[in-house]
């Protein structure tokens, strides 16, 4: 379907009733009728990495229909760490700072209690139609700061034919032991591999691993518990299964100096038969696939074998813009269930509206839409907090050392965790 931006694709409702439904939520976006302060608008944000640049086709959407307010997005460097900074910068300097942050949803908190953000008034912003889990992370101490921009959610890709879907980390294990032992393919080296160098990858990973074994970082009432004996299991597993000389080899040595994007590339070229890593690896893999589209790809995806972290982000107003109404419009436009279906079906970026997986064209654009549907669903938050970059500094920390001395936690990781929490 050539998604037009006066329709919304219906495909994949049955029923008359369940049609006239989506019809009425899925009606245009219109903005309330409230006058808007003149004048241009600024975004910051990391790159965006969507097929076709669908964000920028959104804002230019915006500034045919807005021609009071033009937009433009100011694209920072694709490093987490580096966004953080300049964000951050932009909030404290005294130059004149952006209209609306996209923010990962993980510092949300922080920008909210430090005064970079400004408050939506809850009263005035339609919330209803987003899915639970990504709006969660636009709320800090009971006020809402932002809109759910994209989400995102873990999956475990395993390659098809050859290798059976696993449903447990046990079932890697074993699958990786059967693989191994028997005749298979000189390129493959080991069962699996992740994003374990020394940047938010490795933070997200360690947490899956000790989510996935019962155990917590830090519990609902914010204290540190990660010297437990499941948070202790979860990275004792990620250390024996990178511990040299082991039989099978679980992961691959090399996972701890890869990223998202050589991670995937170690499982594109076959050395290993399963990995962890976000949606966006999907599209990826599938372009590398074949030209022709009767051919199916070499790979699959399931549910990772726990919950995955929540990831994202969100769109904030600054407090210093001088155009807040304006802000707010335009972030209620790029957030629309429209919106939404086109940075999902041609932009490949996980909607954060539940009614865009129900829709046909998507299903058949993005095939793990289901499955990515349950991940984001099941996923849980890093913890909420103002002082969480500072926190997943010190968490990486302890990881790395638990991982470099055979899966033993240091003594006072419950200490520098708990004084990095507060920050």
């Amino acid at each position: 379907m050539n998604v037009k931006w006066w329709s919304f694709g219906l495909g994949a409702v049955a029923g008359l009733l369940v049609a006239a439904l989506v019809a009425a939520v899925l009606r245009p976006w219109e903005p309330d009728a409230v006058e808007l302060e003149k004048g241009p608008l600024i975004i910051i944000s990391g790159k965006d990495q969507s097929n076709g640049g669908q964000r920028q086709e959104l804002v230019n959407q915006w500034n045919k229909t807005h021609p009071d307010n033009p937009a433009r997005v100011d694209e920072l460097p694709l490093g987490a760490d580096d966004q953080y900074s300049e964000m951050v910068a932009r909030a404290q300097g005294s130059a004149p700072t952006p209209d609306i942050y996209n923010l990962d949803a993980a510092w949300t908190a922080e920008f909210a209690d430090r005064e970079y953000i400004a408050e939506l008034d809850k009263s005035a912003v339609d919330t209803s139609g987003f899915m639970q889990n990504p709006l969660l992370t636009c709320w800090y101490e009971g006020k809402l700061w932002a809109l759910p921009f994209n989400t995102d959610a873990g999956l475990l890709y395993y390659r098809h034919p050859g290798v059976k879907a696993p449903s447990t980390w046990k079932d890697i294990v074993d699958e990786t032991r059967r693989l191994m032992s028997g005749p298979h393919d000189s390129n493959l080296v080991a069962g699996y591999t992740a994003q374990l160098a020394d940047y938010e990858g490795l933070a997200v990973n360690a947490f899956e691993a000790i989510w996935d074994e019962g155990g917590e970082v830090v519990d609902e009432d914010g204290n540190v518990v990660i010297d437990s004996q499941k948070a202790r299991a979860g990275l004792s597993r990620l250390a024996d299964g990178l511990r040299p000389g082991a039989n099978p080899r679980v992961i691959m040595q090399e996972a701890r100096s890869q990223d998202e994007t050589s991670s995937m590339n170690a499982f594109a070229e076959g050395k290993v038969a399963f990995m962890r890593n976000w949606p966006v690896a999907y599209r990826n893999l599938d372009s590398r696939t074949s030209d022709d589209a009767n051919q199916a790809a070499f790979f699959k995806v399931v549910l990772l074998p726990g919950p995955s972290v929540l990831g994202g982000q969100n769109l904030a107003v600054s407090s210093k813009s001088e155009r807040p109404k304006a802000a707010r419009a335009l972030i209620e436009f790029l957030t629309s269930p429209r919106s939404q279906q086109i940075l999902f079906e041609r932009g490949g970026f996980a909607a954060t509206r539940d009614i865009v997986y129900e829709d046909a064209e998507v299903r058949r654009q993005r095939p793990y839409a289901g499955v990515l549907r349950d991940a984001i669903n099941k996923a849980k938050t890093r913890p909420v907090s103002r002082c969480y970059v500072r926190f997943a500094e010190i968490f990486r920390a302890v990881v790395n050392e638990t991982l470099s001395d055979d899966g033993k936690l240091p003594s006072n990781a419950t200490e520098r965790l708990t004084t990095a929490l507060k920050c």
